[in-house]
């Protein structure tokens, strides 16, 4: 007891069945592009949570150097340290993680955070011709792609604006 359906009745089945495996299709073309895109925001999340964890033995490192007494700067140990130092560079680098440009650098809260402003000298100008910027890095800031893993802490003084 099969029901013969016409032609027109096949193809308007033909045509929604087309439609609804289209839909799947883009759906599942979504879908796929939906993780990738998760999975590259996950990994760098956790690229990001690494290098945290990284930057206070990598800041002590650097403060080590700055205070090496000066008879000992060829000595090999100090030598291997400044190798260590670089090693992490490069390896920040290739994950994509820079340090923020700070010394001589407009002041941008988006990637410093200034724990003091000096005041400008007299005869520097009025205030609406004077420019926050940064005078003294005191701990730098990194950042991997647009996220900011660590704000540069610094040092601000007033310039007056240069003429372009």
């Amino acid at each position: 007891m099969r029901k013969k359906l016409s032609i027109t009745q096949l193809q308007k089945q033909i045509d929604e069945l087309t439609q609804a495996l289209q839909r799947e299709r883009a759906d599942s073309v979504n879908l796929r592009r939906r993780v990738d895109e998760e999975r590259e925001q996950l990994g760098g999340f956790y690229k990001a949570m690494v290098v945290r964890q990284l930057l206070p033995a990598i800041d002590n490192l650097e403060r080590a150097m700055m205070h090496t007494p000066k008879d000992l700067k060829n000595h090999d140990y100090v030598k291997g340290v400044q190798g260590v130092v670089k090693q992490f560079e490069q390896s920040f680098k290739q994950l994509g993680v820079e340090r923020i440009k700070t010394v001589g650098q407009e002041f941008d809260p988006r990637y410093h955070e200034a724990i003091s402003v000096e005041d400008p000298s007299p005869g520097s100008g009025q205030a609406h011709e004077l420019v926050e910027v940064v005078s003294e890095e005191l701990q730098p800031g990194y950042k991997l792609g647009d996220e900011i893993i660590r704000h540069a802490t610094v040092k601000v003084r007033m310039e007056k604006v240069k003429e372009e």
